[in-house]
């Protein structure tokens, strides 16, 4: 049994599809040592369809998966992260609230697979999940408690600009 568990957050500027995918993966490959929550700047108030779809054909929980805003977990009595990923581009770029406790921060864009509509949606949905697994894996593998906290962001940037990065995230110095 771990120490402690790790709090981890996904934000995305409409919580509707990849930091719903985010969660549903770090909540099942991390369970016992990490929590992953997943909020937006701008919620659109429910998850994508595909989403839920993708998440449910391939096993995932998707039972308490909601949109949901950022200011949830800004609050008193919410949750302090260790951890929270931007996996947006336009989330990165934003001013996000002040989270307690100095969470550690990284940029992993993908692009927005409910951009891609009609034939090809499906496919999209599961490449982002492939890459969100991918990099969940390598971030799980890290020795997160003997890592001091220069060598711990290296990894996570080098974790975001791996295949499939966005533009922004590729672009990240």
């Amino acid at each position: 049994m771990p120490d402690r568990i790790y709090n981890v957050l996904f934000l995305c500027t409409g919580n509707s599809a990849r930091s719903i995918l985010g969660e549903a993966v770090m909540n099942k490959l991390g369970e016992g040592r990490f929590r992953a929550y997943s909020a937006g700047s701008q919620p659109k108030g429910q998850v994508h369809p595909m989403a839920l779809s993708v998440l449910q054909g391939l096993g995932f929980d998707t039972t308490d998966m909601r949109s949901k805003s950022w200011d949830e977990f800004a609050g008193a009595g919410a949750p302090q992260f260790d951890f929270i990923f931007t996996v947006c581009d336009n989330a990165a770029g934003e001013t996000c609230p002040v989270w307690i406790g100095h969470p550690m921060t990284a940029h992993w864009g993908i692009e927005d697979p409910a951009a891609i509509e009609g034939e090809g949606q499906r496919e999209a949905f599961l490449q982002a999940l492939r890459y969100l697994q991918n990099r969940i894996a390598l971030f799980l593998a890290l020795p997160i408690s003997s890592l001091d906290d220069m060598a711990m962001r290296r990894k996570l940037k080098d974790i975001g600009q791996g295949e499939g990065a966005s533009a922004k995230a590729e672009a990240s110095e």
